[in-house]
């Protein structure tokens, strides 16, 4: 059993000669000697030291170690303050605007092309587009307006909207975003998701069955000022915002979407006549169990699931075997074409089958004038947009960034942003509602092998030309293929196995998880989403004000110190507690409890080794606790005289506190709160230059 050296009254200092000296036992400094020398190579306290390195150029590796740990740590420069890091948040945003004026300035003609290319990347890639990327462009999409007609249609009547609505999202809004957008891979239209969460919010305001015109005005509202927050995120650098609802609480709320979804298909797969506007499970259930004994509609039925049946059959002959994933493409546009054959040869809409009618054809006409910006439901448009705006970022950016991590390029985050917020505020203007990336159709979209963006604007022409000519062989299609052509994408919006991996990994990410599943289920879409980002912050401050805080040894044979508890072979060096505060903030949501921890810790683990003459026991207080700071990136006042009242407690018992590799704000804030003065100047590098001016 090794014994503990005796502590000399100067250690108090921290201050001491050559550490090497020491782990050989040759220092032969008498006690005066060694308070001289201390007093020649080091200031008695920071301010003395900030001044004598004002003064003259310090020669750090003549001063000995206990200068050279001590004097970066106490004397570096001031770090940047709130107002500073304001001008450099604001200058990010704008210097790249700046630098570009100027370079207009200087060179119009190259400035003009720089700056033309930064808000329309089509002008830099377009620039080496040949003809064999176009060829593989024009059958991703040909392919994926084949896919991308029908849906649009069945999103539509989702969204309580017309069926023209849901093509005119098809037109103008992947235009536009072929322009501005970086993902190549990324299909633009509506959306089953958006478009749930649209119906169920602005029905609320207005109703779709008695008031469509004002429903309509509402919607296409909406769809505006989704595109002005969209674009706002972008120009100013927020996209941290999306970030708020976490990637659990989306795989939960999708999961709850799409059952609440496939529920409200039921009533085009029954032929239900009415239905309840509220989307939670046990209203739509309780209506289907009323209604559907007495109005529902076998033909309908069947034809419905006969071809869901065709469509679930080739979406997975199109999993099993890459080669034909033309074919669940494809699929949706067979079924809208036999069932509207069927219905018309045998004029089975006569015998009950309900069918779409009249889809108003043409190109998209203007709604400038259907814009509604006063009226008693301003502020809830406004709030809607919000939340659709979210919504609809944060499924087109995971969508962007999964199939460009299989591609190896990056997008722009900001730049999809101001591209998604532009499409939607011109989309607005002309009979568009809120468009964002489709999983589904994007996946399709790679997988028939497009080179660039340019399908976007192949499928965008083909949906234009067919409401130029086709739209009136959609007359007889039926209302139970579009709610099959929904119920068969529903299935990619729950994944089970990502939820089974959150429950693994996070148990509160898994509450987050559920609560937003159940919160869609069984209330509604908002309440689901507010559920998750309660839970979200929950965790946050949960984490923020019980931070952990862990035991540090040295790991044998080197001068690395990490936690005991993960480390077993880590020693501990006796006499001294070393612990490491897991926080990034030392504030007042947490600092008593830390403080409290630390007390707790020195008076229940002290050394278990018998290294203290007198000590009957076999047990002995800790003579120095050094506090690693290392992760700990700000404190406040309250973190402060925390730390103030620790160090009181601790010296009442004789022990010591001595704080290793401070951050940079951290130190600044303890100089100038005098607790640097107050410590006895014991501030270091690192852990081990602590322990070894202790020793």
């Amino acid at each position: 059993m090794r014994s503990c050296p005796e502590m000399a009254p100067e250690l108090g200092i921290t201050l001491p000669g050559d550490s090497a000296a020491d782990n050989t036992g040759e220092t032969d400094l008498s006690k005066s000697k060694f308070s001289q020398t201390l007093q020649k190579t080091v200031p008695s306290s920071a301010h003395e030291t900030q001044v004598a390195m004002d003064d003259t150029p310090v020669d750090l590796e003549k001063n000995g170690p206990a200068l050279r740990a001590q004097h970066p740590v106490l004397n570096p420069p001031r770090p940047p303050g709130l107002w500073d890091d304001l001008k450099t948040t604001v200058g990010e945003v704008f210097l790249s605007h700046e630098k570009r004026f100027r370079f207009l300035v200087k060179e119009p003609m190259s400035g003009t092309i720089s700056i033309l290319g930064s808000f329309f990347p089509i002008l830099v890639w377009g620039r080496n587009y040949t003809i064999a990327k176009f060829k593989s462009d024009l059958l991703a999409g040909l392919t994926l307006a084949s896919l991308c007609i029908p849906q649009s249609i069945g999103y539509a009547t989702l969204a309580k909207l017309d069926p023209q609505y849901g093509l005119y999202t098809s037109v103008v809004p992947p235009l536009i975003y072929a322009f501005m957008g970086t993902s190549r891979e990324i299909a633009i239209g509506p959306v089953a998701v958006v478009s749930l969460l649209l119906s169920a919010m602005v029905q609320k305001l207005e109703d779709p069955v008695a008031n469509p015109i004002a429903y309509t005005r509402l919607a296409l509202t909406v769809t505006f000022f989704a595109g002005i927050f969209e674009a706002a995120f972008g120009f100013l650098r927020l996209g941290f915002l999306v970030d708020f609802l976490s990637h659990a609480a989306i795989v939960g709320f999708m999961a709850g979407a799409a059952i609440v979804i496939g529920l409200q298909q039921l009533k085009g797969l029954l032929g239900l006549t009415h239905f309840t506007v509220k989307t939670d499970i046990i209203s739509v259930l309780e209506v289907i169990l009323k209604s559907a004994p007495k109005s529902w509609s076998p033909y309908n039925f069947i034809l419905g699931s006969s071809f869901l049946t065709f469509l679930l059959i080739t979406r997975f002959l199109g999993k099993r075997n890459r080669k034909i994933f033309w074919l669940p493409a494809i699929a949706p546009l067979i079924s809208v074409i036999l069932s509207t054959l069927i219905v018309f040869l045998t004029r089975a809409d006569e015998h009950g089958v309900k069918i779409v009618k009249h889809i108003k054809g043409g190109l998209n006409p203007s709604s400038v004038h259907q814009l509604q910006f006063d009226g008693p439901h301003a502020s809830e448009v406004v709030k809607i947009g919000l939340i659709v705006a979210v919504i609809a970022l944060t499924e087109a950016i995971a969508v962007g960034r999964s199939f460009a991590s299989l591609k190896g390029y990056h997008i722009d985050g900001n730049k999809d942003m101001v591209a998604m917020g532009f499409m939607n505020i011109v989309g607005s203007l002309t009979s568009c509602y809120a468009a964002t990336g489709s999983f589904s159709r994007s996946a399709v979209n790679f997988s028939a092998g497009c080179e660039t963006v340019m399908s976007n604007i192949v499928m965008a022409i083909t949906v234009a030309l067919s409401l130029e000519l086709f739209t009136r062989l959609l007359y007889y299609t039926p209302i139970a293929i579009l709610a099959s052509i929904i119920l068969s994408a529903l299935p990619g919006l729950i994944d089970l196995n990502e939820a089974y991996r959150i429950w693994k990994v996070d148990k509160l990410d898994f509450l987050a998880c559920i609560g937003a599943f159940f919160g869609v289920l069984f209330v509604s879409v908002e309440i689901g989403l507010l559920v998750a980002v309660i839970i979200s912050f929950a965790k946050i401050l949960l984490n923020a004000i019980q931070p952990g805080i862990e035991a540090l040894g040295r790991f044998p044979g080197t001068d690395v110190f990490c936690e005991v508890n993960q480390y077993p072979m880590a020693i501990k060096t006796p006499g001294i507690l070393t612990i490491r505060i897991k926080s990034a903030l030392l504030c007042f949501a947490n600092a008593n409890f830390v403080k409290e921890r630390i007390i707790k810790w020195v008076d229940e683990k002290g050394d278990d080794e018998d290294c203290t003459k007198g000590n009957a026991e076999g047990r002995s207080r800790p003579k120095l606790v050094i506090l690693d700071m290392s992760s700990l990136m700000n404190i406040d006042t309250s973190g402060i005289a925390s730390l103030e009242e620790l160090q009181k407690k601790l010296m009442l018992h004789g022990t010591q506190l001595a704080i290793a590799n401070p951050r940079w704000q951290v130190i600044d804030k303890l100089r100038l709160a005098n607790f640097v003065n107050k410590t006895g100047g014991r501030i270091f590098l690192t852990v081990g230059e602590a322990m070894d001016a202790f020793l």
